[in-house]
């Protein structure tokens, strides 16, 4: 401990207070989940509505007694790393392929489909905050973070927006990408809710919208197939989380190393070496990912070759690791929204616009698209996929679980699946991101290649259709 530092300080105790505030809040928002009946019924996951629940107390706080009750830059660490420990959580997993027989290209159509909804999203946000620039100043290139927080969830956000932020000059950038993502769940909550109730009506869904699924497990569950046994002189809990954070620690190294590469000052790279630099540290969940098989993959070729006897990794604690990291950080990702931004017009009028025109364009699209590319599910497709377009994927599961509480539809198989078509497809996108905010001109430039990709990659998923028509012609 450093010297001078008593056990009664308020920085000894202070990051353990902010992470149990942040627990604090999902039980209560569980608990009143659970308890009111309306509030079930909209759908709104435990840690969305803790995260507001977090906030408003937080603003109380604030305005009555000059009290902060956290610091929004702890939160926001939590944030960023909570969407990258989640994903390496993920990747450690050994899941099976499987499909249902029908569709042999669902989790191809799947990526495709997330891709278009991202390039859907972009254009969408980039023509409403160009026009508003010209209308009322604000920022030309805000809208682009739209899918970053729809489609991407509040780590992508927040990092585009802290980027936009400090490198861009975009005010409030790091709030408006929060914010943005925040309204995501509540737009997965609504369209989730609108879908379900037109189900009914049609006699499709005859469950209780936000009835919870019950989830039965046996001792395979946490044992599993010749795995190291629960306790032994290391926990098996320990050694799950051990793996998650030398996965990161090894994506810390790498784009450590990347870094160097591109600014071997350390004073901060520029150009296309700046851009580089931006996407490297804002796609970390990407190369904790990567790292995560790596590790995966090591693991395994030791065990085939008995230099280890027993498979380390348990897929159930895997998913309760990024079950807790996503739920950390979608309640730090909303708590660290800066109220006082709403005070803008350049904040709120952009930000109004595009989530409202997101969250329609992002449902009726693909209320088209899952018609017909997913005819034989296409009501679970929609469902996971419009969870996933404007939350994260553990909301496109909650929305799912309603009507498909097994996940015995291939459309729980696509959401895991996808993610290498999504990445593949979406690469050129992405790269778009770190564009668009140099310039007018780059943002405009970037508008008209979304519009452009997004063409081409509906005929890719529509080939089928396309194809098949001019073949009876």
């Amino acid at each position: 401990m450093t010297t001078g530092m008593n056990l009664w300080d308020f920085n000894v105790w202070a990051f353990l207070l902010t992470i149990s505030e942040l627990l604090i809040a999902m039980i209560v928002a569980q608990i009143l989940r659970n308890n009111i009946k309306l509030i079930k019924q909209t759908m709104i996951p435990s840690s969305v509505l803790g995260g507001f629940l977090l906030l408003l107390v937080h603003w109380l706080f604030k305005s009555a007694f000059g009290i902060e009750i956290y610091k929004t830059s702890t939160l926001e660490i939590l944030t960023y790393h909570g969407l990258g420990l989640g994903f390496a959580a993920l990747a450690l997993r050994n899941t099976p392929k499987k499909t249902d027989g029908v569709s042999k290209t669902g989790a191809f159509d799947s990526g495709v489909t997330v891709v278009n909804g991202y390039l859907l999203q972009a254009v969408i946000g980039l023509l409403i905050t160009i026009i508003l620039y010209k209308a009322i100043g604000s920022f030309f290139a805000s809208g682009i973070i739209l899918p970053m927080g729809y489609g991407q969830g509040p780590g992508q956000a927040y990092n585009w927006g802290h980027t936009y932020e400090i490198q861009h000059g975009f005010e409030h950038g790091t709030s408006f990408g929060l914010a943005i993502a925040a309204m995501g769940f509540v737009s997965a909550s609504v369209g989730g809710v609108i879908c379900l109730n037109r189900m009914k009506k049609k006699g499709i869904f005859k469950g209780e919208i936000g009835q919870d699924a019950v989830e039965e497990y046996t001792v395979d569950t946490f044992t599993g197939k010749n795995e190291i046994p629960v306790t032994e002189s290391m926990d098996k809990f320990t050694i799950q989380v051990a793996l998650v954070f030398i996965s990161y620690t090894l994506a810390y190294a790498v784009m450590t190393g990347l870094n160097k590469l591109l600014d071997p000052s350390g004073q901060g790279a520029s150009g296309i070496a700046g851009t580089l630099q931006g996407m490297i540290w804002g796609f970390q969940f990407l190369f904790g990912t990567v790292c995560a098989i790596l590790v995966k993959t090591i693991l395994n070729a030791l065990m085939k070759k008995g230099v280890i006897k027993r498979n380390y990794t348990n897929n159930f604690m895997q998913n309760r690791i990024s079950g807790f990291m996503f739920d950390i950080m979608v309640v730090a990702s909303i708590a660290a929204i800066d109220l006082s931004a709403f005070k803008n017009r350049e904040f709120v009028i952009p930000l109004t616009l595009i989530c409202i025109a997101g969250a329609v364009g992002t449902y009726f699209y693909l209320k088209f698209v899952c018609k017909r590319i997913f005819p034989w599910y296409e009501y679970e497709a929609f469902l996971s996929l419009y969870g996933m377009q404007t939350g994260t994927a553990s909301t496109g599961a909650i929305l799912l679980r309603e009507i498909d509480p097994k996940y015995e539809t291939q459309a729980s198989n696509n959401m895991v699946y996808h993610m290498p078509w999504a990445i593949l497809f979406g690469a050129p996108m992405f790269l778009m991101v770190g564009i668009a905010p140099r310039s007018l001109s780059n943002a405009i430039i970037v508008l008209l290649a979304c519009v452009g990709l997004f063409a081409v990659f509906n005929v890719v998923l529509f080939r089928k259709q396309i194809f098949r028509k001019k073949k009876t012609k």
